[in-house]
């Protein structure tokens, strides 16, 4: 079976001991690790692993030894509790062991976790899990993290959840920050707030947030919402050289475009923004102002929908700095 947007987020933090599995797979290898982890320690709990309730079997390994995960999936731990046999890095080469166990699991074996890469529609193993009664899949996609997930980040931390402009900024840090920084990033606010019972602030997030966050990519951002049109192509073509992909950047448009956009709207004369450019994104906001900032937001998102389409032949990148220039141009007239 497979699972999406809120149903998957709830299935990684209250799995169903009794499945046969989960396969989590995303381009994001840190995404995918963190649901993982999440996954695995809602089934087994803080000791389960020295309670030899979990077995961690790398694929590389398992395409050695075909009988790694078959024999996990039917060993009887001396621990009372629910077991786990987690394959890491999945690919093509033990998609048949890993169908093989999941095909002879029965009530009462060791639940098969799988993580892999980004997996192709016709492949094996995902075809599977998505087919299989008794299990799951699960993508994990290179989206900023939702409200809820953030929310539930900060309740596994132990801290109370902010309201207002206070929760406004830390998703602004949120929709920056990859998902091991974020998730770094709480943890050091935990730490900081530690025998403070004062409500968490602004000033103790900016006490705790990284100085410095994707700042290549804010700089074409920037240029982007500068209009000026003529300086995206020479950085976005050393982006490129440093490896940053064309979903990034898009996602990272979207974010910075949003934000403008909430600005642009704010009736109370004080909007609220955070960061070292405050004063460059308000009058961003202002002389782009709300009906160009919705198209904006529209060419982001049509650029987004071809950048996931399996169809899609132009190149990526080609395909964000055509919409870049566009955006640049609407925002100069």
């Amino acid at each position: 079976m497979k699972l999406t947007g809120a149903q998957a987020n709830g299935y990684f933090s209250k799995p169903d001991p009794s499945k046969a599995g989960l396969l989590i797979y995303g381009t994001d290898a840190m995404r995918v690790a963190l649901k993982r982890q999440d996954v695995i320690a809602a089934l087994v709990g803080p000791h389960g692993e020295e309670e030899m309730r979990l077995t961690r079997i790398p694929a590389s390994e398992l395409r050695k030894d075909k009988a790694l995960l078959l024999d996990a999936v039917k060993a009887i731990g001396f621990f009372p509790g629910p077991r786990v046999a987690f394959v890491e890095d999945a690919n093509s080469f033990v998609d048949d062991t890993i169908i093989d166990a999941l095909n002879q699991w029965q009530e009462g074996d060791t639940q098969i976790i799988v993580t892999a890469g980004n997996l192709k529609k016709t492949s094996k193993t995902l075809k599977a899990f998505e087919g299989h009664k008794n299990a799951f899949a699960a993508a994990i996609f290179d989206n900023p993290p939702t409200r809820q997930e953030i929310e539930t980040a900060l309740r596994e931390a132990g801290l109370p959840l902010p309201t207002g402009t206070v929760m406004d900024v830390l998703n602004d840090l949120a929709q920056s920050l990859s998902p091991g920084d974020f998730r770094q990033t709480v943890d050091k606010i935990t730490l900081y707030k530690l025998s403070d019972s004062a409500p968490l602030s602004e000033e103790d997030i900016a006490a705790c947030a990284p100085s410095s966050t994707e700042a290549d990519i804010d700089d074409i951002l920037m240029i982007v919402a500068d209009a000026r049109a003529d300086q995206i192509g020479p950085v976005l073509r050393k982006l490129q050289a440093q490896g940053v992909n064309a979903v990034s950047l898009c996602i990272g448009a979207m974010r910075h475009f949003r934000s403008l956009h909430r600005v642009a709207c704010d009736t109370t004369g004080r909007p609220n923004v955070w960061g070292p450019n405050k004063d460059r994104i308000i009058g961003q906001a202002r002389r782009w102002g709300p009906a160009k900032l919705e198209t904006a937001l529209t060419v982001l998102t049509d650029t987004d929908l071809k950048l996931r389409s399996a169809g899609q032949n132009a190149p990526a990148v080609a395909l964000v700095e055509r919409a870049f220039i566009r955006l640049a141009m609407l925002g100069s007239r």
